[in-house]
C-alpha cells in the first residue's frame, strides 16, 4: 500500500479509534501526513521520535507495540467479545481496522526513509543513511485478536491478576505476594471453606461474602491471597481495598458487573471504632443497597475482632433505654457476612508438630525435646501459638 493510501486508511480507523490518539500511533499518522505535505524536517522529527518511543516501551517494532495495545486496552470490540454479544457493524469495522494496523506494522522503514530523501537537502544524507530501523512485522491478525478476547477478556484484567483500589483508581500489582497453598500450614478446614465458596463464584453461582476473624499470624490474609494460586482460578482477580477507600466500593462493584472474570474484593485487618464513618458504608455495601451484588463479585475481609467494632463496658452500662439494641447495632456488620470463619490459636500439639515440620524443611538438627522446649519458650515471649510465630522461631535457629 502506498504511504498516502496508508495515511488515508488510518484516518478511517473507527472501532479502535483510541489507538490513533496515542502518542506513538498518533505520531505515525503525523509522520505520514508530513510526508504527504512534503515537509521533510517535520517528517524526520516524527520518525526518530517514534523509534525512541518504541524502544522506551521495550518494543522492537510497531507490530509488537500494537499487539500489546490491542490486548491490554478496552475498546468497544473487546467489550463486545468479552460479553459474548454480536454486532455485525462493529465486527466489520474492527476487522477493517486490524487489517489496516497489520499493513502499517508490516511497512518497512526503508519506505519512510526513501520518501524522506527527496524532501531534505544534501546535508541530511549522512543522517538518513544512519537512521535506525524498527522491525517490520505483525504478530497478530483479526482472528488472533478475537480469540484472545474470548480466552482472556481485554484490558488490565487480562494482563494483571491483582490490584489495589486507591482513591477511585485501580492500581495493577504486577508481582503480587500470593503464597502457594503448599506453603500454608494448618487451618486446612478453614481454607477449604474459603476455597469452596470461591469455586461457587467461579462456577457462576452466588457466593457468600466472607469474614475471617481471629488471632494475628494464623494465616487469614494468606488464605485469601492463596486463592489466586489454585488450579481452576485462572479467571479470578483479587482487588485489595483499604478501609479508607470503602466509600468508593459501590462504583468499583458496578464497574465489575458483567465481566468474564470473577473478583474478590479483599479488605485486610478490618476494624472500626465507635462512630467510624466508613462503618455504615460497608454495612450498606454488604446488604441494604437497592443494587444487587453481581454474581462475579464477593467480599472477603479479615479481622482480629469477631464483631469488627470495638465494644466497651459503657455500651453495656450506658444511659440508653435499650442496651440490647446498642450491642446489636455493634454486631450487625459481622452478621452481614454470610460466611464467618474463625482462625484461633493452635493447641500445643499442633504447634509443636508445625515446628517439627518447619525445622525439618529448614535442615535444623536439634533433638526433639530440646527443640520443643525452645519453641515453647519462644511462644511465651511472642504472640502465641500461630504459624507466624512458628516460622519466626525456626528462622531464629537458622
Amino acid at each position: 500500500m502506498e504511504l498516502n493510501a496508508l495515511y488515508a486508511a488510518l484516518q478511517g480507523v473507527s472501532a479502535y479509534r483510541e489507538v490513533t490518539n496515542t502518542a506513538l500511533l498518533g505520531g505515525v499518522c503525523m509522520l505520514l501526513d508530513a510526508l504527504r505535505r512534503k515537509n521533510g524536517e517535520e517528517a524526520l522529527e516524527y520518525y526518530v521520535s517514534r523509534f525512541h518511543l518504541l524502544r522506551s516501551d521495550g518494543c522492537e517494532g510497531l507490530g509488537d507495540w500494537l499487539w500489546d495495545w490491542l490486548r491490554y486496552n478496552e475498546t468497544p470490540y473487546s467489550r463486545l467479545i468479552d460479553q459474548g454479544k454480536s454486532d455485525p457493524a462493529l465486527e466489520n469495522a474492527a476487522r477493517r481496522d486490524i487489517e489496516t494496523l497489520v499493513l502499517l506494522a508490516e511497512t518497512d522503514c526503508d519506505r519512510f526513509i526513501d520518501a524522506l530523501k527527496p524532501l531534505l537537502g544534501n546535508e541530511y544524507a549522512a543522517v538518513l543513511a544512519g537512521l535506525p530501523r524498527w522491525r517490520a512485522a505483525a504478530p497478530f491478525n483479526f482472528d488472533s485478536v478475537t480469540q484472545f478476547y474470548k480466552d482472556h477478556g481485554a484490558g488490565q484484567f487480562a494482563k494483571y491478576r491483582a490490584f489495589l483500589w486507591e482513591e477511585g483508581q485501580l492500581i495493577p500489582v504486577a508481582d503480587p505476594d500470593c503464597p502457594h497453598p503448599d506453603e500454608l500450614l494448618g487451618y486446612e478446614h478453614q481454607r477449604g471453606m474459603v476455597e469452596q465458596n470461591t469455586r461457587l463464584m467461579m462456577a457462576g453461582r452466588q457466593a457468600n461474602n466472607v469474614l475471617l476473624f481471629g488471632d494475628g499470624g494464623t494465616g487469614k490474609s494468606a488464605t485469601v491471597k492463596s486463592m489466586l494460586c489454585l488450579p481452576g482460578m485462572e479467571d479470578l482477580r483479587l482487588i485489595e481495598v483499604e478501609k479508607e477507600n470503602l466509600t468508593g466500593m459501590p462504583a468499583l462493584i458496578r464497574s465489575l458487573a458483567g465481566r468474564r472474570q470473577k473478583f474478590i474484593l479483599f479488605i485486610d485487618d478490618l476494624a472500626f471504632d465507635q462512630d467510624d464513618r466508613t462503618y455504615s458504608a460497608l454495612k450498606t455495601i454488604l446488604e441494604g443497597t437497592l443494587e444487587k451484588r453481581p454474581a462475579n463479585v464477593c467480599i472477603c475481609a479479615t479481622s482480629n475482632r469477631r464483631h469488627l467494632v470495638r465494644q466497651t463496658f459503657a455500651d453495656r452500662a450506658g444511659d440508653e433505654v435499650d442496651t440490647f439494641e446498642t450491642i446489636s447495632e455493634k454486631t450487625a456488620l459481622a452478621e452481614r457476612f454470610g460466611l464467618r470463619i474463625p482462625y484461633l490459636t493452635m493447641n500445643k500439639t499442633d504447634y509443636l508438630a508445625l515446628v517439627d515440620h518447619l525445622a525439618a524443611r529448614a535442615g535444623v538438627e536439634i533433638p526433639a525435646d530440646r527443640l520443643h522446649a525452645q519453641a515453647m519458650t519462644w511462644e511465651i515471649r511472642h504472640a502465641g501459638r500461630t504459624p507466624r510465630v512458628a516460622r519466626q522461631f525456626v528462622a531464629s535457629l537458622t
